[in-house]
Formats: structure tokens, C-alpha cells, sequence
């Protein structure tokens, strides 16, 4: 049994040469992952609001103007959340590079994290809303309130559990998609994963950076979990 498990063992230490790991760019590429993450989850959050909120509001009335509005929002979501993202970063690279000047690099990787995202995060930010008690709302038209007033008074207080927790699941998505365009050239991990790591063939590098995904996605879930079981009141 003891030998089975040193043979075990020398077999991953031939397998895995953790000498061969850079530290500096481990941290650098870590660095970028986390600021593509952050930077994109910011806008994510906020268009994703808004998209949720235009498709709650628009949804089911009867005025010209509003299914108008809604059939555009829910096009546009629809359309974009379902475009594979290794497909969408390629397909806007004219835009990316209109927009930032360059289509490699980690901040060229943020119109396609957010176009991405954020029609998904708008959908569950509208699944929220629509599990708020009718009867709730109701009584706040009954006081007066306005429409503004009944949309950060109520609506966003009361799905604000729903809002966080699928802003945890967007964010871990994110994650995700940085490891993708990091093989186009984004950077961050998972572009040191697969041009040191896979094509270099130096494994070693690959499941380190395999474990400091996990780490951040694992620290994400759980300040996210934290935070419903704060604020949800239930």
C-alpha cells in the first residue's frame, strides 16, 4: 500500500514541475483576471438593472410604446445571452477595437464580458421582481407613491436577495469568460494557463492556475451566500 502510494507520488512530481512556475507572472496574470472580473461586474450590474427593471415594467402592457419597447429589450436580451461567448469576443472585435483601440489585452476583453452578462444578469434581476407579492406594490400605489418611488422604495428592496444572489452567479460566469478570452489573447489566467501551461506543456502552471480560478470562484459564492443571509429578512 505504502509503495503504491510512492510510486503515486513520484509519479505526479514527474508530472507536475512546480519549479517551472513564474510567481511574478502567476501574480500578474491573477491581477488581470480580477480587474477584468471587477470591471466588468460593475457595468454588468447596472445595465443588467436597468434591462430588468425596462422588461418588468414593459412587460404585458397594453400602450404602443411600451410593447414596442419590451419586444426591442427582450430581443436584444435573448440574442446576446445565447451567443456562445468564445463566438460573441470574436464577432465584436470591430467594435472592441473602435472602442479601446486594441483587441488584445485585458481591458479589450470588457465590451464582450459585458455584452455578454449583463442581458443574463438582466433576466434574473426581472425573475426577482416578479416574485415580489403583488399585494405589496399594491399597497404602495394605494399610499401615493410614486412610480419612482415604488421602484427604490419597493421593487429593488424587496428583490434585493434575488438581486444579489444572481449577481453572484454572473459574477462567477465572469470568471469563466476571462479564462476563455484569455486564450485570444486577453490575458489573466487563462491565457497564462493555456500559452505557458498547454503550449508550452508545462502542466504544472495549468493546475495552478486551474486552483487560483477556483479559489476566487469559491470566495465569490461565498460572500455572495453571506450577503443573501444578511439582507434577506424571510
Amino acid at each position: 500500500m505504502l509503495s503504491n502510494l510512492k510510486i503515486g507520488t513520484n509519479l505526479i512530481t514527474q508530472y507536475f514541475d512546480f519549479s517551472e512556475i513564474d510567481v511574478e507572472k502567476m501574480q500578474e496574470a491573477t491581477l488581470q483576471t480580477l480587474g477584468m472580473t471587477a470591471g466588468s461586474v460593475i457595468i454588468v450590474f447596472l445595465l443588467g438593472l436597468l434591462l430588468g427593471l425596462l422588461l418588468y415594467e414593459t412587460n404585458g402592457k397594453e400602450t404602443a410604446g411600451a410593447k414596442a419597447l419590451y419586444r426591442i429589450v427582450a430581443i436584444f436580451v435573448n440574442v446576446f445571452r445565447s451567443i456562445p461567448f468564445i463566438i460573441l469576443i470574436v464577432l465584436i472585435m470591430p467594435f472592441t477595437k473602435a472602442l479601446v483601440g486594441s483587441i488584445i489585452g485585458p481591458i479589450a476583453a470588457l465590451p464582450a464580458l459585458i455584452i455578454s452578462s449583463a442581458p443574463f444578469y438582466g433576466r434574473l434581476v426581472e425573475i426577482g421582481f416578479r416574485e415580489i407579492d403583488k399585494g405589496v406594490i399594491e399597497a404602495a400605489e394605494a399610499m401615493g407613491a410614486s412610480k419612482w418611488e415604488i421602484i427604490y422604495k419597493v421593487l429593488i428592496p424587496e428583490s434585493l436577495p434575488a438581486i444579489v444572489s444572481g449577481l453572484t452567479v454572473t459574477t462567477i460566469s465572469l470568471v469563466g469568460y476571462t479564462a476563455m478570452a484569455g486564450v485570444i489573447g486577453a490575458g489573466g489566467l487563462g491565457n497564462l494557463a493555456y500559452l505557458d501551461g498547454f503550449q508550452r506543456n508545462q502542466p504544472s502552471v495549468t493546475l495552478v492556475a486551474t486552483a487560483i480560478i477556483l479559489i476566487i470562484v469559491f470566495t465569490i459564492q461565498f460572500i455572495g451566500d453571506t450577503a443573501v443571509k444578511r439582507i434577506d429578512k424571510r
